[in-house]
């Protein structure tokens, strides 16, 4: 014990001696002193691994067990890992998952790095703050998104991105309801419904999970459901600007919808989180919708116009007009959820979101989808001029190519293997995805052109 104490005194004398002459924090009382003497050096030694057959006495989440294999993207990853390994001097592109590559725009990371250091300082720091997220944000988030729709700021709940709302969300419904999806469809609604308990096992000979009602978006129908089709569910969920598929809702489409979900009782949840790749005149928000506002959610995220996607920064909008079969409010809800389960959004990337929103950079942002959106135009203009029939890249990041009688995964391995670029094959996205490759736009501009050009030369 006596070298043990020794050697931690001498550690923590030298570690906090670099530190306050590093940093020079203004402690109110730097004169601190250790003991410190020579001690011994104390060595964790690990017990040596065993065979055991111990077991807990704690069942597996049955859900969890329904699951299909890995969730997708990092299935593909996996399949990339081992292409390198294959091929170790091989120059990979990756338009596969939908990762951001382009710089963070100065003037808002520069917003970020200021509240960073503010945060060293006595009157800058702050701790714990507000779960829904700081007021200012959430202001400037309902004044530019929600001006003309009538979605204030208390309706909106700042987040860590859309992919964990959508999992708040749906603890927020329980196991005792059932859902729609579209068919293809963004893997985190499914995926996250089989874990909540809310489906039955995967049927194989259909490639669908029992007690899902999937709504079939093809080139045939204009990649919008036959609601005449569709069975009565609690929970909606649709995405638009769709991802994979690339099509955005029209407003005739959109009106239809809610007016599906108002006759049926239903809750709609919307995903709107590429609605700033709009280019014509879709509706951006489901409550540009008559009546939305009595049966929809929105979630919404910056990763894909900021760059965000490692920053994590969203919201969900929640109207007061939403209310449950007994006249209770859903936000009050979703609120105990939020407060349960989340301390809020980084105060540093919070920072960031608002810079986003202010006319510098809201102009940054919509650079940055520019950008993007021009890479989408070279991928569909080489695939056109090969012949393939090409959907989506118009308002989304995302090119749907359609490679009929053919397997998406044997179609993704093809493309992997002969020209070394990563995709995303459809069937991962769903049934309805088989036939299809997505290919993502989000790349550097050299990337692009290069694996378009290995596009032509394997399929000229």
């Amino acid at each position: 014990m006596a070298a043990i104490q020794q050697g931690l005194s001498t550690s923590i004398s030298s570690s906090t001696s670099t530190f306050l002459g590093q940093n020079k924090l203004p402690f109110r009382n730097q004169n601190v002193s250790m003991p410190s003497k020579t001690g011994c050096i104390v060595r964790c030694v690990a017990t040596p691994s065993t065979e055991t057959s111990y077991k807990t006495k704690v069942s597996r989440n049955e859900n969890l067990a329904k699951l299909q294999a890995g969730y997708l993207f990092p299935e593909i990853a996996r399949r990339r890992s081992a292409h390198m390994l294959k091929h170790p001097d091989a120059q990979i592109i990756s338009l596969g998952i939908g990762d951001t590559t382009e710089p963070i725009p100065e003037f808002i990371t520069s917003s970020m790095a200021k509240r960073a250091h503010e945060l060293s300082t006595l009157k800058g720091y702050s701790g714990y703050g507000a779960e829904q997220g700081e007021k200012q944000l959430r202001a400037s988030i309902a004044s530019t998104y929600y001006a003309n729709v009538g979605i204030e700021e208390d309706e909106i709940f700042v987040s860590d991105g859309a992919k964990s709302d959508i999992s708040r969300l749906q603890v927020l419904f329980g196991s005792n309801v059932t859902m729609a999806v579209q068919d293809p469809s963004y893997p985190a609604y499914v995926d996250s419904s089989v874990i909540m308990g809310q489906t039955g096992q995967f049927q194989k000979n259909v490639e669908k999970y029992g007690n899902i009602a999937y709504m079939r978006c093809t080139p045939e129908n204009g990649f919008f459901p036959d609601l005449s089709t569709v069975p009565r569910t609690d929970i909606i969920f649709f995405c638009s600007p769709n991802n994979p598929t690339g099509s955005a809702a029209s407003r005739e489409q959109l009106t239809k919808l809610v007016q599906f979900a108002k006759d049926n009782g239903s809750i709609l949840i919307y995903d709107s989180a590429y609605a700033m790749y709009i280019c014509d005149d879709s509706p951006k928000s489901i409550f540009e919708i008559p009546g939305a506002k009595e049966v929809a959610i929105e979630v919404s995220s910056f990763s894909k116009y900021a760059g965000f996607t490692g920053v994590r920064l969203g919201w969900t909008a929640i109207p007061k007009a939403l209310l449950y079969s007994d006249g209770f409010p859903v936000a009050k809800d979703f609120n105990r959820i939020v407060c349960t389960s989340f301390n809020g959004a980084s105060n540093i990337a919070q920072a960031g979101g608002l810079a986003c929103l202010s006319p510098d950079g809201f102009k940054a942002m919509m650079d940055v989808v520019g950008y993007y959106k021009e890479n989408t135009k070279i991928i569909t203009e080489t695939f056109k001029s090969l012949g393939y029939n090409v959907y989506g890249g118009k308002n989304a990041p995302y090119v749907w190519v359609h490679f009929p009688g053919r397997s998406s995964w044997e179609v993704f391995s093809e493309i992997l293997e002969k020209t070394h670029v990563v995709t995303t094959p459809g069937s991962g996205f769903g049934p309805g995805g088989e036939g299809f490759v997505r290919v993502s736009a989000f790349g550097h501009r050299e990337n692009v052109v290069e694996a378009c050009r290995r596009f032509q030369e394997l399929y000229k």
